[in-house]
């Protein structure tokens, strides 16, 4: 397909059509990436809950079936001091769901953990070489990042304020990500963690695009071709879309997600620090509602999950993140190969229509 009149994020990244692939951390892996990259966008690979030989072998099981660019996504945290009294108030807040569900509230809390981009990562960039790095809340050391950049990989992060956008700008992004409030996981946000400052796709994304000199792709609440198109005429160079890779067979979400993603309304989600301390757009469910959405009882990121995990293991419909943007309703069950290519299809046929 070579009708795509903004062809600045495509030659940059070397792909075909101007979708990427959300970076699902938890859901996504070789296969679905696979099939992204094999219809000519760009598949991510989320790193951020994998150890160093898992991304091996993904990446390792990506190369095998397709030479075209991948991206490997990263977070960029700061790992928080352990705060043993707010996580104990935390836990003795869950108490009451421990009681009912026959959890063990004296046994030892697991560690919820997300790992942040560091010299192993780096290591790892290195070694595998991947076209395009991605980076959530923010950019790590600049050290790091000119490593990065020396193995040629083009470099993405995402901003959900005009601001975040600049920052990025100044310290060597290659391209920008606008993600909007209706997005669905954590937030991108990392100036400032007033909830206040999150805008709709609707108006940051060309309210970036006019204040950067960067390619910019648009995400949050793009479910369809009707969004792609949207975003373009913003001024987008492309769009991100996550949840409609939940709907994917590769998809790797468990019964209550699936359940959750087919049956929730448009209305039914919200942002949440409960799973992980950080703000993230899910599903709303039982522990959502019973203890209110945000709460500052929760232990900083990524600690606050430990203690939903015995929970979670006895319900996860009602204790578990179920990850979701606000366009869940538009979601389509395709393998990945054809839902990538059917978005870019129907895309072509409205810009054509215009």
């Amino acid at each position: 397909m070579s009708q795509w009149t903004d062809r600045r994020l495509l030659d940059l990244l070397g792909i075909d059509l101007p979708i990427i692939q959300g970076p699902l951390a938890g859901v996504t892996g070789a296969a679905m990436v696979i099939g992204v990259c094999r219809a000519g966008a760009l598949g991510s690979l989320p790193c951020a809950m994998l150890g160093p030989e898992q991304i091996r072998l993904e990446v390792q099981a990506i190369r095998a079936a397709t030479r075209n660019p991948l991206n490997l996504n990263f977070f960029c945290h700061q790992m928080p001091a352990v705060d043993v009294e707010r996580e104990a108030r935390w836990k003795e807040t869950l108490k009451p769901y421990y009681q009912e569900l026959g959890a063990d509230f004296d046994a030892p809390t697991p560690v919820s953990n997300r790992a942040p981009f560091d010299e192993t990562s780096c290591q790892l960039v290195e070694e595998l070489r991947p076209e395009v790095v991605s980076f959530h809340f923010g950019l790590p050391d600049p050290a790091l990042l000119d490593r990065v950049k020396a193995t040629g990989a083009r470099i993405l992060s995402s901003a959900s304020t005009v601001d975040e956008a600049l920052w990025l700008e100044a310290r060597g992004c290659d391209a920008i990500i606008a993600m909007g409030y209706e997005a669905g996981g954590h937030r991108a946000m990392f100036l400032s963690d007033d909830l206040n400052t999150q805008v709709g796709t609707m108006a940051l994304v060309p309210q970036i695009v006019d204040a950067v000199q960067l390619p910019v792709i648009a995400t949050g609440g793009i479910g369809d071709a009707r969004g792609i198109v949207a975003a373009l005429a913003l001024g987008a160079s492309a769009a991100q879309l996550g949840t409609a890779y939940l709907f994917t067979p590769e998809a790797k979400v468990s019964a209550a997600h699936h359940h959750a993603l087919r049956h929730a309304k448009e209305s039914q989600t919200a942002l949440t620090n409960l799973f992980t301390g950080r703000p993230a757009r899910g599903i709303v469910n039982r522990v959502m509602r019973e203890i209110g959405p945000m709460s500052p009882l929760a232990p900083a990121f990524p600690r606050a999950g430990g203690a939903l995990m015995p929970l979670r293991a006895k319900d996860e419909a009602d204790f578990a993140n179920l990850w979701s943007g606000q366009a869940l309703r538009l979601g389509v069950e395709l393998p990945s190969y054809e839902l990538t290519l059917r978005l870019a299809e129907q895309t072509l046929a409205q810009l054509r229509r215009r």
